[in-house]
């Protein structure tokens, strides 16, 4: 049997439709779609709107460059808002359109300054609060922006916070405070009646050591301002949904919990502020419904449509709810539910031209590291082998980035691509990963190149123990930690891999804790727990570093960085290709002047897939698209 080639231009190029969002009034979709090439915002009356009349949309936005990625809609019934950067510098500039008008604003228009989207709340519709590194570069304060006038009104200096969380009133009143050893502590402050900034000094609410920073966060302030709904893995291992008093920090309530896996995401109610559903990701998602209200909703929706559903938005008045239904072997569908007629209503899928090609199922699998840890993964089967010939194949590990984050089931482009091209795609959570409770993820401290490189060695082993596996023909892959790892498996064990592909990966450890962007400052101490201080371990991270090993490199690599990354500097990947070059080692070098920590742009993306396909096909032997 043979898969027909699934074109790069589908798979890497521009979505037909992604990103939908509905408007707080109800009345009208917007999403994210190519204008002219470039990815802008359109916009759609919701009334009757169906797959055949969505030629009805206009693009509201004009980007004519890098495409816009991300927007929301405003309370105020007229503005929509995105966000740009340029060239991929991540200093992002909030811009806002009225659809009245049509005129479109920089709202943020300072140079050298990253704009962060802070509170957006229908009970403030006039009102935005947007976070600005404007008068020191390590640290955003919150400035109320008043959209018709655009003016900027400072509303909390940051005395060293990394998020915030606004009441019900809009008033700041919790912050995230990173402790030098790498915990964080929730700082609150007393509501003020009138005034914009609260009142009192900031105090602790909530401490969480090291152990629990990365699975404890605050979510959202009680209507009345006396709780606060956070996720907690203080005294336990996975991530809780709790509420705490406002006034003494003790845990009022114990909302939802799951001995496998953290909180990964929670629907709060508009109006009342409580939460509905909270979604646990396992092997697959699952949305649990904490209010019976909506359990009719979910069930029927559960129903309608294959695939693990997704609460995308609803409107103010809560009638309506945008939903998603995630299939690993296809688009994913977008629908609108309408409460009161309990009907639903499919809208579009995000790449309808898949549907004519044969997609890959993706498998998940268990399998114990070396020192007995259980590790968690997903096999993409290659769409051109029949499932009773799986043996001795060609296979790409497909390292995620972060580290901490972690793979999922649903659609994977890249998945798609290699198991189309021809290669088992195997996608491990090795130790460090997020999502498992935080045993696992404290078991990835101090471990880059080490036991979160073995995980990836294990769970390959087993594929090629169990024969699916051809050991002389593995590609390692990644893009940022993941890139890191790719030069990790071609300097540590070059035994292993037959080439390596890297993304924006780090080569050397000390250089890149130093050279974070000034934003991340906040936040090093997470870095020196998790993966080392250059200040006093240097020769430990020295040691982690794939440079340091770079005459062991002996395998053929691709190497891809943008020019404007301001996480994993240029200099990374320049280090690594001049110690390739002086050691004569097979490599091929691409460098994009007009990006940053990834490709936003797609002719850009098509140039590295045509590239790294050719680059596969070379050394693993798999199929490419001329």
């Amino acid at each position: 049997m043979t898969a027909t080639l699934i074109p790069r231009q589908i798979l890497f190029g521009n979505p037909e439709r992604i990103s939908p969002a509905i408007s707080p009034d109800g009345t009208r979709l917007g999403w994210i779609a190519p204008r002219d090439g470039v990815l802008n915002v359109w916009v759609a009356p919701l009334d009757d709107l169906t797959p055949d009349n969505l030629t009805t949309a206009e693009a509201v936005t004009d980007d004519r460059d890098r495409g816009i990625r991300r927007f929301a809609w405003a309370h105020d019934g007229h503005t929509l808002l995105y966000v740009q950067d340029r060239g991929g510098d991540e200093n992002w500039r909030l811009h806002g359109v009225d659809l009245t008008t049509g005129v479109t604003r920089d709202l943020t228009p300072f140079d050298g300054v990253q704009a962060q989207l802070v509170a957006l709340d229908h009970l403030h519709p006039e009102h935005v609060l947007v976070g600005l590194n404007r008068e020191n570069p390590e640290l955003h304060d919150v400035y109320r922006l008043e959209l018709a006038t655009g003016e900027l009104t400072k509303v909390a200096t940051n005395p060293g916070f990394v998020g915030w969380v606004a009441d019900a009133d809009f008033v700041v009143r919790a912050g995230v405070a990173p402790t030098p050893d790498g915990g964080t502590v929730l700082m609150v402050r007393d509501a003020a009646p009138g005034r914009d900034e609260g009142a009192g000094e900031w105090r602790p609410l909530l401490t969480a050591g090291p152990e629990d920073a990365l699975t404890t966060a605050p979510l959202a302030f009680s209507l009345d301002g006396s709780t606060l709904l956070a996720i907690s893995s203080i005294g336990v291992d996975t991530g809780r949904l709790v509420r705490l008093d406002v006034t003494t920090g003790e845990e009022v309530e114990e909302l939802a919990v799951d001995p496998a896996a953290d909180v990964a995401g929670v629907d709060l109610d508009p109006d009342t502020r409580l939460p509905r559903a909270v979604t646990f990701v396992k092997d697959r998602s699952e949305l649990v419904v904490l209010d019976p209200a909506i359990a009719g909703d979910v069930e029927a929706l559960s129903a309608w449509h294959e695939g693990d559903l997704r609460l995308v938005a609803h409107d103010d008045a809560d009638a309506r709810w945008l939903v998603a239904h995630v299939v690993d072997d296809g688009p994913v569908t977008y629908s609108l539910w309408d409460r009161a007629r309990r009907s639903a209503t499919t809208l579009f899928t995000h790449q309808p031209a898949l549907e004519r090609y044969e997609l890959a199922t993706m498998e998940p699998f268990k399998v114990p590291a070396r020192d007995g840890l259980t590790l968690q993964g997903y096999l993409t089967w290659p769409t051109t082998v029949p499932e009773g010939e799986r043996r001795g194949l060609p296979a790409v590990v497909n390292v995620h980035g972060g580290p901490w984050a972690r793979d999922t089931w649903g659609y994977d482009a890249e998945a798609q691509w290699l198991a189309n091209r021809g290669y088992l795609c195997i996608q491990v959570n090795f130790r460090g990963s997020t999502g498992f409770g935080k045993a696992f993820v404290n078991a990835g401290n101090r471990e880059w190149g080490a036991k979160m490189h073995t995980d990836l060695l294990d769970a390959l082993g087993w594929a090629i123990d169990e024969g699916y596996v051809d050991a002389e023909r593995v590609a390692i892959y990644g893009g940022s930690y993941g890139g890191y790892a790719a030069l990790a498996g071609a300097a540590f064990t070059p035994e292993v891999f037959a080439a390596a592909v890297d993304i924006v990966g780090p080569s050397n450890l000390i250089t890149l804790i130093r050279s974070v962007p000034p934003y991340w400052a906040p936040m090093i101490a997470q870095f020196h727990t998790r993966v080392g201080n250059p200040d006093t371990e240097e020769e430990f991270l020295w040691s982690r570093s794939p440079l340091s090993r770079a005459e062991a490199i002996r395998i053929p690599m691709l190497i891809a960085q943008g020019a404007n990354d301001p996480r994993v500097k240029q200099a990374e990947s320049e280090q690594i290709v001049a110690a390739l070059k002086a050691a004569g080692v097979d490599y091929e070098y691409l460098l994009f002047p007009d990006e940053g920590h990834g490709f936003a742009k797609p002719e850009n993306r098509l140039r590295f897939y045509a590239a790294a396909e050719a680059f596969l096909a070379k050394h693993l032997g798999g199929r490419a698209e001329p």
